[in-house]
């Protein structure tokens, strides 16, 4: 891959929801929006071949913008459009001058389904391909596609602003960002699909767009213990990949690397989004991390404790991914047999039929109580659901390495 090349697909990574959100602020059209942008990253492979501009992203925006420009002129619109193309004068009163934040909220608005909600955020502020949106939903390509575009068009038709809703609007707003910001974060800690256990550009987007939304609500709950989760979460993320590629559990990572300041930031955010009654689900969420960061090494790990917060997380928000979690952490506090039985009723739901840490989960208990065959088959089963190929080595062992 030549220089050029790299520099574009880096840039597609790290600066594709900045430039396309900084686009829509010009055309107030998402699709011409995309389409431009598509076309600016088309020409930098051939005009950086004499050089990688300093500032990639501005050099991007800018062409984007002038090509949004050039496509109103050609649709006779410019006239009709002049005042959105004139940028206002900074607000010294608004905080957020990043369009992300705008981005957001404009895909998350209450008028649309929480699916599409999701799905639109991935296309657009993740910049993650129709098919590859698809692939996440479990639907046809084909779907997909329709799904987004009729979005879009009722975003259009209904003339939804792009802009952080007032203080008034945000109450009916928050709960589908922070829905959608906490799924953009977990697709970056574990890629679906690919090479590479994780996409650190969006575990970094992730981590930019929930601090915006800590200045937005600075006393927000929900929005301090998302923060809380993504901070502690992420502050693993040196020590989850050996050297040699290999897959890392949390019981052989090396605590002494992982991030303090995060789990000092997180730890703090946890108390603070906990004193809310009842605590919200990202609360929780966040003080099972908590637990897992603060621990000193993996033996101290208070699994009876974790077992505990996922009992008041299933009460607060249930779902069959929060009943597995917490059956795995019956088998640590309990033994395996316990961790097996938690596991068995979650064979019939059909929300985990293609869930690959299912069978992986009963693999692992079933190996530890020596049952190796049936072992062999979860494992199997658990491969055949999974796409991540730094996952896929770490099951090839775990099977390998079966008497």
């Amino acid at each position: 891959m030549s220089a050029a090349a790299a520099a574009v697909v880096d840039a597609h990574r790290r600066e594709w929801a900045r430039v396309l959100a900084a686009t829509v602020r010009v055309t107030r059209d998402l699709d011409l929006a995309e389409e431009c942008v598509q076309d600016a990253y088309a020409r930098a492979l051939t005009a950086w071949q004499d050089g990688v501009p300093a500032n990639p992203a501005a050099w991007l925006t800018t062409a984007a913008r002038n090509l949004a420009l050039d496509a109103l002129r050609r649709a006779a619109t410019l006239q009709r459009k002049l005042p959105l193309l004139v940028e206002p004068p900074p607000d010294p009163d608004d905080p957020f001058p990043d369009d992300r934040l705008r981005l957001v909220f404009t895909c998350c608005h209450p008028s649309l389904g929480l699916e599409t909600q999701v799905a639109l955020t991935l296309r657009l502020l993740c910049g993650l391909t129709t098919a590859e949106v698809a692939r996440a939903f479990l639907v046809q390509e084909a779907t997909m596609a329709a799904r987004l575009t009729r979005a879009k068009k009722k975003i259009a038709a209904a003339r939804i602003p792009y802009r952080v809703p007032p203080a008034g609007e945000l109450p009916a707003r928050v709960d589908a960002v922070l829905t959608v910001v906490h799924l953009l974060f977990t697709a970056g800690h574990t890629a679906p699909a690919g090479p590479s256990l994780q996409r650190a550009d969006l575990v970094e987007r992730a981590v930019d767009l929930a601090r915006m939304l800590r200045l937005l609500l600075p006393c927000d709950a929900d929005v301090a213990g998302l923060l809380a989760l993504i901070l502690l979460t992420d502050s693993r993320r040196e020590t989850r990949v050996a050297a040699d590629g290999r897959l890392l559990l949390l019981e052989e990572q090396d605590r002494s690397r992982w991030d303090r300041a995060a789990i000092a930031e997180g730890a703090a955010l946890v108390r603070e989004a906990l004193r809310r009654r009842p605590p919200g689900r990202f609360a929780l969420q966040a003080a099972i991390a908590a637990v897992h960061a603060e621990a000193p090494t993996w033996s101290d790990t208070d699994w009876r404790e974790i077992v505990a917060l996922y009992d008041l997380l299933a009460d607060r928000w249930p779902s069959p991914v929060v009943t597995l979690n917490r059956a795995v952490a019956v088998g640590l506090a309990e033994g395996p047999a316990a961790g097996l039985a938690a596991l068995e009723p979650l064979g019939a739901e059909p929300q985990l039929a293609r869930y690959g840490y299912l069978a992986a989960a009963r693999a692992d208990f079933l190996r530890r109580l020596g049952r190796a065959d049936e072992a062999r088959l979860a494992y199997e089963e658990a491969l055949l659901l999974t796409e991540n190929e730094v996952e896929r080595r770490f099951l090839e062992g775990r099977l390998a390495a079966l008497p």
